[in-house]
């Protein structure tokens, strides 16, 4: 403090002491007036008026006093300036209400209570005190009293915006939707530019996926507040659920202009810029992101997520130094993130518990199983954002065409997009039932599905994207199984079982998964052996390959793809003259890494040819033209794989250690020919090698191929379905007999063993 305020408050002090009382209060409005918040000048002044001789201007006063207190959020001071005055004037019953909503400042919500109780005693007409109360009781936990506050608040004055607000956030947290709504529209009614009200209805129309809703209750909010963060960040994943992946991107770009700062910003653009195929950006978003955050392993694992997708192997190698459990204030890494980098079960089981617990429900109705009988028909249900021309629904077609509808009553339920294709419209001629889920909340669906009373639930995402795990943690059936979508375990025992079968998940594996293991005979893989092969031009130079030559060909996804065998197909390149590799053309940027890769080796890059992704009959059709299809490590080729060998391409795989890493061991032991299994990298190199310089025995393999193709379990659609369905029986009479969820194989003669 200056020395000139010293000498004033000095000369203050003096002017009291000689009893002259005016010349001390006038020195300190003087300091006021220089200083409106000096702190000292306001106590002493306060402490200078005298009630007794000028009660009301004291009271004026000491009441402006408390509103600048109020206006600055001092609330203890406002607290102690109430309680004094309040002693005071004893009589003056409002001070109760300012005390109330001093202490509602301080985080003392019993004694708000208490004072704003007494301030209704005298004012009970007051609609102020009685939502003043709400907000009391409800940070107590009183949400029924609270309720009954904001309810006569509004009852006393039916405009009062913010009282409808409180009730409307009250309805919210009580996952009462609809309640909300009505309520957060009457504050609007009221104050159409109330800016928290548009923010906090949109949330709430995003969580029960109202998307379209909640997009305009944010642009409302963005044209009032443009530099609302979390206003352009919602709108921008309300955009992205709408399909609207160009709005969103824009949205995040605004929201991360606003924060630059904010990491989070550039992740969810990232995530925007991957979803449009612009990988290249999303990785300067994600650099961006991890440059603010070097310290959040779940950005980390993004960044070099995404980097595996451009097959970038720079920093591959620092994927194994990330930490199973998050950090605090950091998300989890999902485990299918972790699965290209790491070939380890038990720690991709760790992970997905960790994720999985995210998905557990705060709260769930009660469950009430579904009363059978035995002998009735069971009741199934399919669960997936794929009932469209999606790998997924390739794989189900058939089996869901041969589900026999006398014992089994089918049904799906689908979250994600119609695009109309043939493949859509005949799905729907094979099911009981179809519903459309997309647009309804967890508990709505919750509601629906438990009406619908399903014997079993199936889900077919697991931890992929556009999964809803939280429907099954919320238990939509007595049996819930996880199937064909995510190859591993989903950490949590809210799915009771996991099909499988003894190649992909071997005896003794089952301690990697919170299920109970089911095993089928054969492949866990179902394949539709209907599936049309289409057209596809007899000179292969069409294609772009090579009129001579061998073709080696492996048409997976190039972020599976990793250095260990792309090191083995380069030498198998430079040891069979005028050989190609024929690769899936996944972005662009991928393509450019692994022509530098080839360069590097000592390869011609010219001898990669990719391939563009053309309509799936003709996919398999192409298939003829390659020679050799080689599989990947980490993480298998699945449908891939299996269109190759529906295509009468042979290939050759390593059996590693997790599920998605045998996949390609289980499609060859279901098709008997599990002489194309290698028994190691340096193996599998040396079948590839062999069978390269020989076309005899490449010639006999094609043949025996085409055989097996048309005898062997793996293209059986009706034995596998057979299969299924008695593991789904299997399951269903535990539940009847009231015993708990136990490993099922079922042997080929559908005998089931537990």
């Amino acid at each position: 403090m200056s020395g000139g305020l010293e000498a004033i408050f000095l000369k203050a002090k003096r002017a009291e002491k000689r009893g002259d009382g005016g010349e001390a209060r006038r020195l300190l409005e003087e300091v006021l007036a220089r200083h409106p918040n000096n702190r000292k000048a306001h106590n002493e002044l306060s402490r200078l008026r005298q009630p007794e001789q000028d009660p009301q201007t004291f009271l004026q006063a000491e009441l402006a006093e408390i509103g600048k207190l109020h206006a600055d959020a001092d609330y203890e001071q406002m607290a102690i300036r109430s309680e004094k005055l309040a002693r005071t004037f004893p009589q003056l019953s409002a001070l109760q209400g300012v005390l109330g909503v001093a202490y509602l400042g301080l985080d003392n919500p019993a004694l708000a209570s208490t004072a704003l109780r007494k301030a209704i005693e005298s004012h009970p007409s007051d609609p102020v005190h009685h939502n003043n109360l709400g907000i009391a009781l409800r940070q107590m936990g009183q949400l029924q009293e609270a309720e009954a506050c904001y309810l006569e608040a509004t009852r006393l004055n039916p405009d009062y915006a913010q009282a409808w607000y409180n009730l409307a956030n009250l309805y919210a947290a009580q996952d009462r939707p609809d309640s909300a709504a009505d309520a957060y529209g009457a504050a609007l009614a009221i104050q159409p530019d109330y800016a928290d009200v548009h923010y906090n209805l949109g949330n709430l129309h995003r969580e029960n996926r109202r998307y379209a809703q909640a997009m305009d209750c944010y642009e409302r909010l963005t044209r009032l507040r443009p530099y609302h963060f979390d206003g352009w960040t919602n709108l921008a994943s309300a955009q992205l659920a709408e399909g609207r992946t160009e709005s969103a991107i824009a949205s995040f770009r605004q929201a991360a202009s606003i924060d630059p700062a904010n990491g989070r910003a550039f992740i969810n653009l990232a995530n925007g810029l991957t979803l449009a195929g612009a990988l290249n950006e999303a990785h300067e978003a994600f650099s961006r992101a991890h440059d603010i955050l070097p310290s959040d392993h779940h950005v980390s694992a993004q960044l070099l997520y995404l980097e595996a997708h451009i097959c970038d192997w720079t920093r591959r190698d620092q994927f194994s130094a990330l930490p199973i459990q998050a950090a605090k204030g950091n998300d989890p890494i999902p485990p299918f993130i972790a699965l290209p980098f790491e070939d380890d079960p038990a720690r991709l089981f760790a992970r997905a518990r960790i994720v999985a617990q995210a998905a557990m429900p705060n709260r769930s109705p009660a469950f009430a199983p579904p009363d059978r009988q035995p002998g009735g028909k069971i009741r199934i249900g399919y669960f997936s954002a794929d009932f469209h021309d999606h790998a997924t629904l390739h794989l189900m077609s058939g089996l869901l065409r041969e589900h026999d509808r006398e014992r089994f009553e089918i049904r799906a339920y689908s979250f994600g997009a119609d695009d109309g294709s043939g493949r859509r419209q005949a799905l729907l001629t094979y099911l009981d039932a179809f519903t459309d889920i997309r647009e309804m909340s967890d508990a709505e669906v919750l509601e629906r599905v438990r009406a619908d009373a399903l014997d079993i639930a199936v889900d077919l995402k697991g931890h992929t994207r556009d999964a809803r795990l939280s429907l099954f943690a919320g238990r939509m059936a007595p049996v819930q199984i996880g199937y064909l979508g995510y190859p591993g375990t989903i950490g949590a025992n809210f799915l009771d079982y996991i099909v499988a079968d003894e190649v992909v998940v071997p005896a003794g594996a089952e301690v990697h998964y919170a299920e109970q293991v089911i095993r089928l005979p054969g492949s866990y893989q179902t394949n539709d052996d209907h599936r049309t092969i289409g057209y596809c031009p007899a000179d292969r130079t069409e294609l772009g390959l090579p009129r001579d030559g061998f073709v080696f060909c492996c048409f997976n996804q190039n972020w599976k793809i990793g250095p260990r065998e792309f090191d083995i197909w380069m030498r198998l390149l430079k040891q069979v003259e005028g050989s190609v590799l024929w690769l899936i053309r996944s972005n662009p940027w991928a393509q450019v890494n692994l022509q530098e890769q080839a360069r590097l080796r000592g390869v011609d890059p010219a001898r990669l040819v990719f391939a563009e992704k053309m309509p799936h009959a003709d996919h398999l059709a192409r298939h003829i033209h390659a020679d050799l299809f080689l599989d990947t490590f980490v993480v298998n080729a699945h449908t891939t794989a299996s269109d190759a060998l529906w295509g009468g391409l042979p290939m050759l795989t390593v059996a590693g250690e997790q599920f998605a890493s045998r996949v390609g061991a289980s499609l060859l032991s279901a098709l008997d020919m599990p002489d194309l299994i290698a028994s190691s990298p340096d193996h599998y190199e040396a079948m590839a090698l062999e069978l390269a310089h020989s076309p005899e025995k490449l010639a006999a393999l094609k043949a025996r191929l085409a055989v097996n193709r048309k005898s062997s379990p793996l293209f059986d659609t009706t034995a596998h379905t057979r299969s299924l369905e008695a593991a789904y029986e299997a399951a269903h009479e535990r539940r009847l007999q009231g015993l708990a969820p136990a490993h099922i194989t079922i042997g080929h003669d559908g005998m089931v063993f537990e």
